[in-house]
């Protein structure tokens, strides 16, 4: 049971990466490392993006795109590179997020009680 719910997770996390990211992304820039803790912590410990498996997702929606990175260098810290959302990833976010509600519904129709 575990290697289908380890199989399910990761199914589910690259079909949702995205929208996860881009609906983070829409509130501010952010840092990659950020959106990897705040992924973690807003899923109650459920959802987990390894800083390998994230940061080429953001290298490929910055080539698409749909959000756009800048270095930003503190002083007493190293610089880091945050993203933000760019008009046309705000497009695509709310085309993603129709689909995600209508796709949460169907499977909600199929697996309750109340049509079966």
């Amino acid at each position: 049971m575990a290697d289908i719910d380890t199989r399910l997770d990761r199914e589910l996390k690259k079909g949702s990466a995205e929208l996860l990211i881009l609906s983070l992304l829409s509130a501010r820039a952010r840092h990659g490392y950020e959106l990897s803790k705040l992924i973690h912590a807003r899923s109650g410990g459920h959802l987990m993006f390894h800083i390998d498996s994230l940061y080429p997702l953001l290298y490929r929606l910055e080539e698409r795109g749909w959000i756009k990175g800048r270095w930003v260098e503190k002083p007493g810290e190293r610089r880091r590179r945050f993203y933000s959302v760019t008009a046309e990833g705000r497009r695509v976010l709310a085309q993603q997020r129709k689909t995600w509600e209508a796709f949460v519904e169907a499977v909600r129709r199929v697996t309750g009680g109340e049509y079966a």
